[in-house]
């Protein structure tokens, strides 16, 4: 029986756990090793600002899988020897032993980490930094921009690519939307300062800009961050700016163990987007944000890398059968309420990137049911990937 390891168990992981589970049922052993015993959606978190979206709907424990057979292993992937087969574990906060797993198949979908190493005063004020990334610094972000009653709010993204592209502006359209709510938002200055020449994804940028003008949002872009202190940030071009509120996305990279194993710097390397092996191991894949793709990093790709990963696996093992699969995808991008009201309108686009050069659209008009239809999607993966609903 063939052994697959798949370190990380996002909607990557798990979309190619479950499909390997239904493909070789009785054939193969299928572990999946993740950093928690849940896994917390990102596409609606910034919704968790507004009150709009809740903590338990997008939430999921791994109980259900273990139905397939699927095996979840607790831990921090610490080590990875690729010519040995074997992926180390460290012993994590829910007790179990540091072990070593043997694999016939290794599968990369770990996600990335945000790393503000690189920015001077990072290390000593972090503290003063949030961000809808991430499940506790969410909460803290929500505080701030509801407790507190006049300053700046400042909302940072690097250098593209990094994980779901529209949140930096979700981020500031939904601090300009609570704090009109709360009737104080003459009392804030709200600045963009985005290190891309545009906002991101590109092709939405002028419906952006248009948003931000009538709500009296600064966008400053091609700067990056290279200095944060206790009330101010400093920007490549030595551009000072305070802030009262800081919402920054930190850069971001794979976990250490895959440049420490020789996978990739960054990113872990693959052959091309349809067949995700590492150059120089055919029994090492990746997939998801950890993947060097030239695509972006949203659940969408996410999901669809791994059905071509799960598709490779199947080729090796001589079943014919695949899942059908492109990368094309419908997105959308929450824009908040320009009148405050807690009722988030979206943007709509779609990417065909199976065309050179892709192909992107648009609707021009914010309306309630994409925010709507967002949500809608999401719980669909959430059900059919962990097996159940949220109550």
């Amino acid at each position: 029986m063939k052994k697959i390891v798949i370190v990380g168990g996002g909607i990557a992981g798990m979309g190619i756990a479950n499909t390997l589970a239904d493909k070789l049922k009785g054939k193969a052993e299928i572990t999946v090793v993740n950093k928690e015993d849940f896994y917390f959606a990102g596409p609606s978190r910034p919704l968790i600002l507004t009150g709009e979206q809740n903590y338990h709907r997008i939430i999921r424990g791994y109980e259900n899988v273990g139905v397939k057979g699927i095996k979840l292993v607790v831990g921090n992937v610490y080590k990875v020897d690729p010519d040995n087969r074997k992926v180390y574990v460290s012993e994590s906060t829910f007790g179990n032993k540091d072990s070593v797993l043997d694999y016939d198949y290794l599968v990369l979908t770990p996600g990335i980490v945000f790393d503000g190493s690189k920015i001077t005063g990072y290390e000593k004020y972090w503290w003063k930094n949030t961000t809808v990334y991430d499940p506790g610094r969410v909460n803290v972000l929500k505080e701030r921009l509801w407790s507190q009653n006049e300053g700046t709010v400042i909302v940072y993204a690097p250098k593209a690519p990094y994980r779901c592209a529209p949140a930096p502006t979700e981020t500031t359209m939904l601090s300009h939307t609570i704090l009109t709510h709360r009737g104080v938002r003459q009392k804030f200055n709200i600045i963009h300062i985005d290190a891309n020449d545009k906002t991101q994804p590109p092709f939405i940028m002028d419906l952006v800009k248009q948003t931000y003008d009538k709500a009296g949002i600064q966008l400053v872009t091609n700067q990056e961050i290279t200095e944060i202190g206790e009330d101010y940030v400093v920007t490549s071009s030595g551009e000072k700016y305070k802030y009262t509120i800081l919402a920054m996305l930190e850069p971001n990279r794979v976990p250490k163990f895959i440049d420490e194993a020789g996978l990739g710097k960054g990113y872990v390397d693959i052959r091309s987007p349809q067949d995700l092996r590492h150059p120089k191991y055919d029994d090492v894949l990746s997939a998801g944000d950890a993947a060097k793709l030239p695509f972006p990093k949203n659940q969408e790709i996410a999901f669809e890398s791994a059905m071509f990963a799960a598709n490779k696996i199947l080729e090796m093992e001589g079943v014919s059968e695949k899942v059908p699969v492109q990368y094309a995808f419908v997105g959308w991008a929450y824009m908040g309420n320009l009148e405050g009201k807690l009722e988030t309108l979206s943007l709509q686009f779609q990417m065909d990137l199976t065309t050179q050069p892709p192909k992107p659209t648009k609707d021009p008009q914010l309306k309630r049911d994409y925010t709507l239809q967002k949500d809608r999607w999401e719980q669909a993966y959430l059900e059919k990937l962990f097996g159940y609903k949220a109550i």
